[in-house]
């Protein structure tokens, strides 16, 4: 596309190159009878839900929607920003396309992000133009859908969080149930079967040139450095309609295990079913890997899927014991040993950060970290990691006098005894043996450290 004077011809599929916004929405639409009033009103839909989706009010929210999110571009490499230009070209165009059925949305770009156990999530970022419009078609599904989901399920859900699941497993645990369920849906999202998706979808959406757009989404390929290959399965991580659909498909094994009557909490993909038993448990587990494979045509990862007492289970970060006949909550070793390492990550000196840059992202991250596991039993171990965390500091800042005269001058500045201070700048020790050093803890202290800016995990968390 040359600029923005281009012309389509009749024969092409709306263009990707520019986006969407409010302002080319207002003027110049065909659907004057969807009002305001209306808008939510989505259970009188009927045939008339992809109008809805296109009216000038859906559009304008999902526009304002992406460009909050941000996020980088599609296989077409538009960014964000260059979308509030396109209506004023191209909205006619779209619009006409995907009421014709003629509308193609691009592949999705390949992104792959490291997990927690050394492996790499994909990613799939569609063209900010086919976000927008996969955004204001999940507008539309979450008000349709959100009656019909279980009260169990949790994740990408308004006014629902990762906090609410954990505060329903202490519950159940306070109520005897000590065995638990652990499902691991393997590559859940990559491998939805699309054909089971779209008759759970049929069910509810009645206009079928909706689904068939949605079915377009699913169907759009993926984009992995030249080559694009076929999306026969799966439901890609990255665009905004990945979480509806998630849950629509998995709200089936969610109503299975309320017609059975289970004790369960699910975010997203991760499931957990409490039982009052052992025996109970693995009863449950056989039935239910029965049931999603045969019916939802999903795969359950046997070697992760587990039953367990709910002491050696592994949730959303944490894991469970009880005192005193309530359900308790503690952070589990490996969410820890992954904080640690980030923490090494933030602080390397080969990173090219400045002080004032590391100060931050440290700050950022120790906060969000101890806001999410804020409702565990944490606070001895924070003294803990705090002495471990403190001594990487120290480390860190020896590392940064590392000219001997600057090793001499800055404890002297904080202290230290001439004398003191030419011994240990000539030291040949380890910086971590420095670290602990007297010299270091009683000038580096935890004082110092606050006044230089740096944030505790245990006054982060007394904060809370």
């Amino acid at each position: 596309m040359s600029g923005r004077t281009q012309k389509i011809s009749k024969n092409e599929t709306c263009p990707q190159k520019k986006g969407t916004t409010s302002e080319g929405y207002v003027t110049g639409q065909t659907f004057l009878w969807i009002t305001e009033n209306n808008l939510t009103d989505t259970d009188q839909l009927g045939d008339g839900m992809l109008e809805f989706i296109l009216s000038p009010s859906n559009l304008n929210r999902a526009y304002q929607q992406v460009k909050r999110n941000k996020g980088s571009g599609g296989v077409d490499k538009m960014e964000v920003e260059p979308l509030k230009d396109y209506p004023v070209e191209h909205k006619d165009e779209l619009i006409a396309s995907i009421l014709k059925g003629t509308y193609r949305p691009n592949p999705v770009r390949r992104v792959l992000v490291p997990k927690d156990n050394g492996q790499k999530r994909q990613l799939g970022i569609p063209t900010v133009v086919d976000r927008c419009i996969q955004q204001a078609i999940a507008q539309v599904l979450m008000p349709m859908y959100e009656p019909q989901f279980s009260d169990h399920s949790y994740g990408f859900r308004p006014r629902r969080n990762a906090h609410g699941t954990l505060r329903k497993c202490q519950a159940y645990i306070t109520d005897g149930y000590k065995d638990a369920v652990d499902l691991d849906l393997e590559k859940f999202f990559d491998t939805v079967n699309h054909s089971k998706l779209i008759e759970i979808l049929s069910r509810t959406v009645k206009d079928g040139r909706a689904v068939s757009l949605i079915h377009k989404y699913l169907n759009a390929g993926v984009q992995v450095g030249s080559k694009t290959r076929t999306s026969e399965e799966g439901v890609p991580q990255g665009g905004p309609l990945s979480p509806i659909l998630s849950n629509i498909m998995l709200n089936e094994m969610d109503k299975e295990l309320e017609s059975r009557e289970h004790k369960f909490v699910r975010f997203a993909d991760d499931l957990l079913i409490l039982c009052r038993s052992k025996r109970s448990a693995e009863r449950t587990m056989s039935s239910m890997i029965h049931f999603i494979e045969d019916k939802l045509f999903l795969k359950v990862n046997r070697e992760k899927s587990q039953t367990a007492h709910i002491g050696k289970v592994k949730f959303l970060g944490y894991s469970f014991y009880k005192s005193k006949g309530e359900g308790r909550l503690r952070i589990h070793p490996k969410s820890v040993t992954k904080m640690k390492a980030k923490i090494k990550e933030l602080t390397f000196r080969s990173n090219g950060w400045g002080n004032a840059r590391m100060k931050e992202a440290l700050r950022q991250y120790i906060t969000g970290w101890v806001n999410y596991f804020k409702l565990a039993d944490i606070k001895k171990l924070l003294l803990r990691i705090d002495q471990w965390y403190r001594r990487r500091i120290r480390m860190v800042i020896w590392k940064h006098w590392k000219r001997v005269r600057t090793r001499v001058k800055n404890p002297i500045k904080l202290g230290v005894r001439k004398s003191k201070a030419w011994e240990w700048a000539n030291t040949r020790k380890s910086y971590w043996h420095t670290a602990n050093s007297f010299i270091l803890k009683t000038t580096i202290t935890t004082e110092n450290l606050r006044k230089a800016g740096y944030v505790m995990l245990s006054n982060q968390y007394r904060k809370g």
